[in-house]
């Protein structure tokens, strides 16, 4: 996948799950609503299915068992495609509250799930915001996260 599926996911947050209430809400019609933006077919085939796949992770996810005081390990793959500051940003997001065990390895999973080779902050703010949208209870990680995707401050916070 490029960064058609990003943009895709992006204009998908943006027009129809912000206000779930405008637009349609068949997907039929939302898939033909992003080929009349442009949006090449097969990446938007990728895009729903990345979706659904976002879907499946996280009824699983949040039946996974975690330690309090446990620390995440990065494999050699994922330190590959997530960069250091991608690493530390996803820590930056946990330590605040915004995400919670559960949520990082969602983010990291859907992340890596983009298959792009260019995965940066932006890519993980968007997949963070994507992950805490279908999250029950979490309405003020949702609201902090869109302040931090919609903010123009650095993405780089000391």
């Amino acid at each position: 996948m490029n960064e058609h599926v990003v943009d895709i996911l992006i204009y998908l947050y943006e027009n129809y799950m912000v206000d779930i209430q405008e637009g349609p809400d068949d997907q039929d019609e939302i898939q033909e609503d992003l080929r009349q933006a442009g949006f090449p077919e097969n990446e938007i085939e990728r895009a729903f299915q990345w979706m659904d796949e976002l879907v499946l992770h996280q009824s699983i996810e949040h039946q996974l068992a975690h330690r309090p005081h446990s620390v995440r390990i990065f494999t050699e793959q994922e330190q590959r495609r997530l960069d250091s500051e991608c690493r530390g940003y996803l820590m930056f997001l946990e330590q605040s509250g915004i995400l919670d065990h559960a949520g990082r390895e969602l983010v990291i999973d859907r992340v890596l799930a983009l298959e792009s080779d260019a995965i940066g902050i932006e890519e993980i703010k968007w997949v963070a915001l994507l992950v805490l949208i279908n999250q029950p209870g979490q309405e003020g990680a949702l609201a902090q996260m869109e302040e931090l995707v919609y903010s123009d401050l650095p993405s780089q916070l000391h």
